[in-house]
C-alpha cells in the first residue's frame, strides 16, 4: 500500500528497523533518499537515455519480413 506521495512507509519501516536494525530515531532522522540508498536501491547502471536508445535503434534497426523472407 502506497501512501504520502507514493512511499509505502509501513514497507519502508519493516525494512528500516528489521531489516537494517535501525532504530526508530534512527529511521526517522534519515531522509527518504538516504533510507532507499541503504536499502540498495539506485545502485546497478544508469538508466538508457535518449542518446543509448538512438544508438541501439540504428544499430539493431526494426524491419519486417515478409511471408517469402525479404525485408
Amino acid at each position: 500500500m502506497k501512501t504520502d506521495a507514493g512511499f509505502d512507509w509501513p514497507g519502508l519501516m519493516r525494512a528500516g528497523l528489521q531489516g537494517l536494525g535501525l532504530t526508530p530515531d534512527q529511521f526517522w532522522a534519515l531522509t527518504p533518499a538516504e533510507l532507499l540508498m541503504m536499502l540498495g536501491e539506485g545502485q546497478g547502471p544508469a538508466p538508457m537515455g535518449r542518446a543509448g536508445l538512438e544508438a541501439l535503434a540504428a544499430r539493431f534497426p526494426d524491419t519486417t519480413r515478409s511471408p517469402e523472407g525479404e525485408t
